[in-house]
Formats: structure tokens, C-alpha cells, sequence
């Protein structure tokens, strides 16, 4: 049984979500969810992590409109 919800889960399709897990992979998921994930995602997200540590997680390999949302919405 996967550790993330099933809405979350449909962004990681190649991964094995049985070891999944957002303690162990929580850059990987944050990086995935603020570049791909919808509004349900986002805010499952922010359940879990506080503003600071996800704008920790922008990174130049994330798509370049999602880099200017995420420094423009964490400000």
C-alpha cells in the first residue's frame, strides 16, 4: 500500500511507490509536486512542510515557469 494518497501518487508513475515515502523523499515529492502537481497536490503539500523549507526546495532542474511562480508566490 503506497504512503502518499492516491491523488498524489499519479506524478510519480515510474517510481515504485511501495517505498515511497514523503520522510524518506520529501525533496524529491516537494520538487515533483511544485512542478507538476495541482492545486489538491499543493495543498497536501503544505500540510507537510512549512513555507521555508519548500522554497528551500526550488531548483534550476525544475521547469523555468515554476521557478518564477514558486520565488514570486514564497516571495
Amino acid at each position: 500500500m503506497p504512503t502518499l494518497p492516491k491523488y498524489i501518487t499519479r506524478y510519480f508513475w515510474g517510481d515504485d511507490l511501495k517505498t515511497l515515502s514523503f520522510p524518506k523523499h520529501s525533496t524529491y515529492i516537494t520538487r515533483t509536486l511544485m512542478d507538476k502537481g495541482d492545486s489538491r497536490a499543493i495543498k497536501w503539500l503544505f500540510h507537510r512542510s512549512d513555507k521555508k523549507t519548500i522554497k528551500k526546495q526550488i531548483s534550476p532542474k525544475m521547469n523555468k515557469k515554476s521557478i518564477n511562480f514558486w520565488n514570486i508566490y514564497l516571495g
